[in-house]
């Protein structure tokens, strides 16, 4: 990261930023997205055992992963105020508390994941498939967690390119180990979709390896000598991780399990539905890491200004990536009204889960309008460490306005299951335009204080 005077230098900087960090999302997100479809070719059981697993677990490693993303705007300040000397110790503590949740969630879900399952109306076999699936993915967890934060910790100092890179090695990989557990190969048993999960554990053990070795041995991280003398552990410093990364974590697990709600409580409905709900939101949560990646930069470039007290430079960067976002979402509405029925088939060849699809898909268009918006501006408000509102409303617009609204639908209308689909639109909708409120609030507060003030 650098310092920025004219807005041509911000465009060029925030890309390079930005680039590599939707590249690394990509990348990430075609893991599950290769996991799905393949499971999918599998067979429909297959492909719903997947979905109900990933569903239970998605929530749980996107809240915890909001914890672990407060090392980014810590490191960040942290450079834009030029105390370098300052950051070996706070990820050594992020890596430290990372392993503690990791522990947390492995003995969370032995205890309740198979009573969860069996309160569940599945099928058998979809029922075994989701609870294997998950047993295999535990195996990766603690190096996924550790890498997260290896992971903060690069892209925090501008080295965005770094995580790319990693990623971009492990993408094929996770697909060859799709092939070989999923179908059978090379005289190892077909386990069908549980063999997702095992492909995936096994390649979140190589991405975190290879963080490490880059990050002892490569420029400009060697420098920092995180993986050498190592502190004790800090429960000081982990509370101040915590208090900002708890409500980032809460905020994205209010948002992210009410996709995972929403397929439990579409169990109700048939197989060939459920297979087609996930399919299309699969795809649909593929496209959102582009706004995702526009709020992960706009994080780091707002936390280096304001770090250095430059606020009005921070605010620069919260107009460019609002404006991107604001295009990006439009973008992504056409790629999913063009786009429909190549998406649909790629996921399964039987015609009535295409059709299922492609109707999942259209109403996929309008709420991926609302996720454009205000994906980027919760990253800007971790940029300024504002994230106690950003949870406030997470909750409220999510699971006071949009589940309820998705259940009244699919229950007293003749929507069906696509109601839940119209209350999660209702729901994100409010969360942006709510959001947009708090960031011009907190961009005013800066303004007029000139001075890093107590926002509340």
């Amino acid at each position: 990261m650098y310092e920025t005077k004219t807005l041509k230098e911000k465009l060029r900087l925030f890309s390079i930023i930005l680039i590599p960090i939707l590249i690394t999302q990509l990348g990430m997100s075609l893991m599950t997205f290769f996991d799905t479809m393949m499971a999918g070719r599998a067979g429909a059981s297959d492909l719903a055992g997947v979905a109900i697993g990933a569903n239970l677990w998605m929530p749980v490693f996107t809240g915890i992963n909001g914890i672990l993303l407060a090392i980014t705007p810590i490191i960040a300040q942290l450079t834009g105020a030029k105390a370098n000397e300052e950051v070996p110790e706070k990820v050594q503590q992020g890596i430290y508390l990372a392993v503690a949740l990791a522990l947390i969630v492995i003995v969370a879900g032995a205890l309740i994941v198979t009573p969860i399952l069996n309160t569940m109306d599945l099928e058998p076999e979809v029922r075994n498939i989701a609870g294997f699936y998950l047993l295999s993915l535990a195996a990766g967890i603690v190096p996924l967690f550790i890498f997260n934060t290896l992971r903060c910790f690069i892209d925090a100092l501008g080295k965005t390119r770094t995580s790319m890179i990693i990623i971009l090695i492990s993408l094929p990989l996770n697909v060859f180990f799709n092939y070989i557990f999923i179908f059978g190969k090379f005289g190892i048993p077909a386990f069908g979709g549980i063999g997702s999960g095992i492909a995936t554990a096994i390649t979140y053990w190589l991405v975190c390896v290879l963080a490490m070795a880059i990050i002892h041995n490569a420029n400009p991280f060697r420098g920092f000598r995180i993986l050498v003398n190592w502190v004790k552990p800090s429960f000081k410093l982990w509370l101040e991780q915590l208090k900002i990364g708890i409500p980032i974590g809460l905020a994205i697990f209010f948002e992210t399990s009410i996709f995972s709600v929403v397929t439990l409580l579409m169990s109700e409905y048939s197989t060939n539905t459920l297979a087609a709900h996930q399919a299309a939101l699969n795809f649909a949560s593929l496209l959102y890491m582009v706004p995702l990646s526009v709020g992960m930069a706009l994080t780091i470039a707002i936390g280096f200004e304001i770090g250095g007290n430059r606020f009005r430079e921070a605010r620069i960067y919260g107009y460019i990536g609002i404006s991107g976002g604001l295009f990006i979402a439009l973008f992504a509405g056409v790629v999913l009204y063009v786009f429909n029925e190549p998406v649909a088939r790629m996921y399964n060849a039987n015609p009535e889960v295409v059709s299922l699809i492609k109707q999942f898909i259209y109403y996929a268009i309008f709420y991926q309008l609302a996720d454009g918006i205000g994906a980027p501006i919760q990253g800007a408000l971790r940029g300024y460490k504002d994230v106690n509102m950003t949870l406030v409303i997470a909750l409220v617009s999510y699971w006071v306005i949009g589940l309820p609204t998705g259940w009244l639908l699919a229950n007293y209308t003749t929507l069906g299951p696509f109601g839940y689909w119209i209350g999660i639109i209702t729901g994100l909708s409010c969360g942006a335009a709510a959001l947009l409120w708090r960031l011009l609030y907190v961009q005013k507060k800066y303004r007029e204080t000139g001075s890093h003030p107590a926002v509340e």
